[in-house]
């Protein structure tokens, strides 16, 4: 399965990218209903191999969640894949380019999960909430007003 959104954001590309380096700021990117906490020693340095631990809290379980950055290419992208957690496979791809004066900000997600399809309407609805607050948490980490509803597809291989 695959999970696709955008954002744009009149902030130049380094600036966007040096935010998503901070490892610390995905916290603030994350959902608090999800109850996420990094679990790795601090400082965190952001490149290929880095392996960040994280617990978090899925419709009240608690779980932990071990990633992977897998691609490291500043500015332009990086991705980080589930090494373990509650996905079957999980890969991450972040990537930033340059657009109208401001950068394109594109996540895309292939996954697979436990149940597979099945389980794609019950996870589908969480997974739009939670990139849906990652959109508002990322406008307002540049101090920008919220923007409508994002575009946030999930399609089925």
């Amino acid at each position: 399965m695959q999970l696709h959104t955008e954002v744009w954001l009149p902030v130049p590309r380094q600036r966007v990218f040096a935010f998503f380096a901070e490892a610390e700021n995905l916290q603030a990117l994350t959902p608090e209903w999800l109850g996420f906490t990094i679990l790795s020693p601090r400082p965190i340095t952001m490149g290929r191999n880095t392996i960040i631990d994280y617990r978090i809290s899925l419709r009240g379980i608690p779980m932990k969640w071990r990633t992977d950055i897998i691609v490291w290419e500043p500015p332009d992208l990086f991705v980080d894949s589930q090494v373990r957690g509650p996905y079957k496979r999980w890969v991450h791809t972040h990537q930033f380019s340059e657009t109208d004066g401001g950068t394109l900000v594109e996540d895309t997600v292939d996954f697979d999960m436990f149940g597979g399809r099945l389980m794609l309407w019950y996870v589908a609805r969480d997974l739009r909430r939670i990139f849906t607050y990652r959109h508002d948490a990322l406008r307002r980490s540049f101090d920008l007003p919220a923007a409508p509803v994002p575009d946030i597809q999930i399609t089925a291989a």
